[in-house]
């Protein structure tokens, strides 16, 4: 089973910053998305910007390109480290009734455009991976703090492709939910937060 997971930062990093930081700072030009996300009887918007800077030109044709194909309706967050960062992109909801396998319709991995100028902020959305640098395909990953730890080039960095405008409460409210062991994966929510719908929005 592909495992496009990024690892935890225990695991690999050492240690993670948790230092509190501001909300990313608008730039009104560029294309936003609204992500509409549930849990239980509880619904919430994220708008987040792309980023267009043209650093992160192919990620973001990347992630509009699943956008457009409605991919990330009824994908769930199955990765929530508190502190760290909230994963999604990858699996159903069908994953608590023992699917495991990841959604299908996916496309094929993209070049990593990690930059040092593109650094890994609360509020940032960029992609997950495996140990290859160029294995990013439909996963991607809000950052609940700064995480320097994940900053680098495309050999060792992750990359950055957008950051949060408005909804890092509802960001905050998933990176406090309760985890578990399910399905053979740590850290995932005890009952199922579900991304509903991905749309691109004009910026606030």
């Amino acid at each position: 089973m592909k495992y496009v997971l990024l690892l935890s930062c225990a695991t690999v990093f050492n240690m993670c910053n948790n230092a509190e930081a501001t909300e990313p700072r608008h730039n009104s030009q560029g294309q936003c998305v609204e992500i509409d996300v549930k849990s239980g009887s509880q619904s919430g918007k994220i708008v987040a910007e792309m980023d267009n800077t043209g650093g992160a030109k192919k990620t973001v044709q990347n992630f509009l390109g699943y956008v457009d194909d409605g991919f990330y309706a009824g994908t769930i967050f199955h990765r929530v480290i508190s502190g760290f960062m909230i994963q999604t992109g990858g699996f159903s909801a069908d994953f608590y009734t023992g699917n495991t396998q990841e959604k299908s319709g996916g496309k094929g991995p993209i070049p990593n455009e990690s930059s040092p100028d593109r650094p890994n902020l609360k509020g940032t959305l960029a992609m997950a991976r495996t140990s290859d640098p160029d294995s990013a395909t439909s996963q991607f990953f809000i950052s609940l703090n700064d995480n320097p730890n994940l900053d680098g080039d495309n050999q060792n960095g992750y990359s950055v492709f957008g950051k949060v405008l408005s909804g890092m409460d509802q960001v905050e409210m998933i990176g406090s939910v309760a985890t578990s062991n399910i399905g053979g994966m740590d850290d995932v929510p005890d009952s199922p937060v579900e991304i509903t719908g991905v749309t691109k929005v004009a910026c606030p």
